[in-house]
């Protein structure tokens, strides 16, 4: 067991992207013609505890083209999508197959109904049963911005999912009416994604839980091998996303979907729930474990009473 000290996660409004090429598709007789490509844009969470539900409206979605007028995508009716059940490597559709230009574009902007106005069209459904407003700031207004890159090819196919981390992302301000939504997001490319996934054995449960019936913890993924939430130089660590731990068929089990190709450090906590995205917490996590991701592919990692601190099992199978 090891105790470690994490600062604030990121409470972003934009996420600075490195440019994301699409892959190339060819066209057909009914496809896009020689200087358009087609566009899928999908939405996903990581989660947050202590509610059922976090739904948003969504009326829009808007893309600019490094060169020209931006294209507005407005939804006959607008999509009401409850975030919190888009976990592991579940998505819900915004965009499928659109055609545009091809070329490079340079943001993606999501028009939400995210007002305290009186209406529930956004809101966040906390344990309880009370449904107070979910508010986006400025989101009615000006949208949620991904300042980003990415490609469009000529008659192929871009494929994208935002994440929105709602751990980091859902703040309930003490004294003040409903909640707000001030999204961290990242922009995947789905073709060069896979899943991390594994179970947390219930005598570890036992053994880190307060009450192992009623909390079942979270694992936390952080980017880079042998990574720990306090760095060498002093300098936190703050986790790229989180999973929590739910009972399937009597079996403790976590899945983390839509996660780049590259090399990852996984550690499980009980503590999530004391983890404050806008104060300095210290959690306890037992031990950590690395994974490395490949596309299509779901990679293994497990916690187990009986392994040492950084040992875990590991196995890659096709997704």
């Amino acid at each position: 067991m090891t105790q470690f000290k994490k600062r604030p996660l990121q409470l972003a409004l934009a996420a600075s992207l490195a440019t994301l090429v699409a892959c190339g598709g060819s066209s057909s007789d009914d496809g896009p013609g020689s200087n358009e490509g087609r566009l899928s844009l999908s939405v996903t969470d990581a989660p947050i505890d202590s509610a059922a539900q976090v739904v948003v409206e969504f009326s829009g979605v808007s893309l600019k083209p490094a060169d020209g007028e931006a294209l507005e995508f407005t939804f006959d009716e607008p999509k009401s999508i409850d975030l919190l059940a888009l976990q592991g490597s579940a998505s819900e559709s915004l965009l499928t197959d659109e055609t545009v230009p091809a070329g490079e574009y340079e943001w993606i902007r999501l028009a939400v109904n995210a007002e305290h106005d009186g209406v529930l069209d956004s809101f966040i459904e906390l344990d309880d049963g009370t449904m107070p407003e979910l508010r986006v700031p400025s989101g009615s207004q000006t949208g949620l911005k991904l300042v980003s890159g990415f490609t469009v090819v000529a008659g192929g196919t871009a494929n994208f999912t935002i994440d929105f981390d709602l751990r980091k992302s859902v703040v309930m301000p003490g004294g003040q009416a409903g909640a707000f939504l001030k999204p961290a997001l990242r922009l995947i490319d789905n073709t060069s994604v896979g899943t991390i996934a594994g179970r947390v054995d219930a005598e570890v449960l036992v053994d880190q839980c307060a009450d192992p019936a009623n909390q079942t913890g979270s694992v936390y993924v952080y980017s880079g091998a042998d990574v720990t939430p306090t760095d060498v130089s002093g300098a936190e660590t703050d986790p790229l996303t989180t999973a929590l731990v739910s009972d399937v068929d009597g079996e403790y089990r976590y899945e983390v979907g839509f996660v780049s190709e590259g090399d990852y450090t996984l550690a499980y906590t009980c503590g999530a729930l004391d983890d404050d995205p806008e104060a300095v917490d210290e959690l306890v996590f037992f031990g950590t474990a690395n994974a490395t991701v490949e596309a299509d592919t779901t990679t293994e990692v497990n916690f187990t009473i009986d392994q040492a601190e950084e040992e875990t099992t590991e196995e890659q199978t096709d997704a």
